[in-house]
């Protein structure tokens, strides 16, 4: 289990001497990222992906679960009102709607989540877009009060935002 400390770094330099610090704390790159400024030089740096970034997986779930309900009830009123062979309801149609609505339904919604900024990083958007750069680095629960510290005693310029208790397991 894994916690998400948020630090606001107040420019590359210091970004680039707190990742050092931190893998020499052993905590892995991977685990390591950060926002900046659209069109920020991030060399050196591991920059969050697009799924941490936008709320593409939010829109996801929300359009699997809308595209499901409308493709199960639009596939048991045809399966009721235009049975394919007889007279007996289709509810083999009324399934196979459900799905087709569940993956159209995922698709469409991701295709406008991505565009759609990451609802757990909004508070820190006027800070960002004044050039300053946002650390997400996920540790260990038990390990987490020693990288604050860790942090706080070598970067005083660095402003700690806190921790969110669950970090989503997909990004």
């Amino acid at each position: 289990m894994r916690r998400r400390i948020y630090w606001l770094l107040p420019d590359l330099e210091s970004a680039r001497a707190t990742m050092d610090d931190l893998l020499l704390a052993r905590i892995e790159e991977r685990h390591i990222r950060f926002v900046a400024r659209e069109g920020s030089d991030m060399s050196d740096l591991h920059a969050a992906s697009v799924l941490e970034t936008s709320d593409v997986v939010r829109s996801a779930e929300m359009g699997l679960i809308l595209g499901a309900g409308v493709g199960a009830l639009l596939g048991a009123l045809v399966a009721v009102h235009y049975p394919i062979i007889g007279d007996e309801p289709q509810w083999g149609l009324a399934g196979a709607l459900a799905v087709a609505g569940a993956l159209f339904g995922t698709w469409a919604s991701t295709m406008i989540g991505i565009s759609t900024p990451s609802k757990r990083l909004t508070r820190f958007m006027p800070q960002i877009e004044q050039g300053q750069l946002l650390l997400m680095v996920d540790v260990p629960v038990w390990r987490v009060q020693e990288v604050e510290a860790r942090l706080l005693a070598l970067h005083p310029e660095a402003h700690l935002e806190g921790t969110e208790p669950d970090i989503p397991a997909f990004p």
